[in-house]
């Protein structure tokens, strides 16, 4: 076998970004060529690969955000799309990539990924450290409001992925204790592949909300506005009287509501570049992982 390739940040090369995602396809069951035609795979999002005649045969991919940490912003790098070709593992290719990307981001704050289960005693080796994360959630008896006009988005239309842009480019973080900036294009990713017909703008509070129900349940996966919008009128205009819990996919900081918490298992990896002091218990939000 010849020699591989180095390739990074080749997103306009269209061979290699092809072969990139038909690797990502046959690995992860994902592809990033739609998110790509709608112009939100940005220099934010850099993979690190190996080619071989052309053929990108493993990957390790750089996403660039900011991390809000108890109320201070904090420079962050997110590993994601760590993959291997079949015929290609076993030479310590994935190791070669994360020696690089370390190496091309010792500045920030904290780098940081959420592990397959099968690859879980890998990162130690780079100076990973496992960290526990909580899910909130709370126990939701239906109080009835004032109606609010709420437009439901459409995430296979244009127009509405341009207007979740544009209000995502400059929202506030979504806690102050442990949230994201800059990580708009991630979210898009969301919106375009997953929660393409769970976005509901509410008008009055200029507030886009994430949301599924699943029976007495809803999940909130991010509510997204340029100020900040209290919990409880959020909640009172998309829980009905059916709704008996809400669960929340990112960290809720509003002093409103009484939250619960329980264990939440992401295999979550943190290599602390400058000491950063964590919260003791947090949630990353699920529209910003890689």
């Amino acid at each position: 076998m010849q020699e591989l390739s180095f390739v990074k940040n080749y997103k306009e090369n269209f061979s290699l970004r092809t072969s990139f995602n038909q690797l990502a396809a046959s690995t992860f069951g994902i592809q990033f060529e739609t998110w790509y035609q709608h112009g939100f795979w940005t220099e934010k999002y850099q993979p690190y690969s190996f080619v071989d005649n052309g053929k990108v045969v493993a990957n390790v991919s750089v996403n660039l955000l900011t991390l809000v940490i108890n109320n201070e912003e904090k420079q962050a790098v997110q590993i994601g799309t760590v993959m291997t070709h079949p015929d290609y593992r076993n030479q310590g290719l994935a190791r070669k990539l994360m020696d690089r990307v370390l190496e091309n981001f010792s500045q920030v704050d904290l780098i940081y990924l959420f592990a397959n289960e099968t690859v879980l005693d890998f990162y130690p080796k780079f100076g990973f450290t496992p960290v526990s994360e909580v899910q909130f959630s709370m126990d939701y008896s239906h109080i009835p409001s004032e109606q609010s006009k709420v437009r439901k988005l459409d995430g296979s239309k244009p127009d509405d992925l341009a207007f979740v842009y544009s209000l995502a480019a400059e929202r506030i973080s979504g806690s102050k204790y442990f949230g994201t900036k800059g990580s708009e294009e991630l979210l898009m990713f969301y919106c375009l592949m997953v929660f393409n017909q769970d976005l509901y703008f509410l008008e009055e509070e200029k507030c886009l909300v994430i949301f599924q129900r699943e029976n007495t349940v809803l999940h909130l996966y991010d509510l997204i506005s340029k100020e900040k919008v209290g919990l409880n009128t959020i909640l009172h205009k998309i829980a009905d009287e059916s709704i008996t819990k809400i669960v929340f996919h990112y960290h809720p900081d509003d002093n409103e509501v009484k939250l619960d918490k329980q264990p939440y298992q992401s295999n979550l990896f943190v290599k602390n570049m400058t000491g950063v002091t964590l919260p003791r218990e947090f949630k990353h939000p699920n529209t910003s992982q890689a």
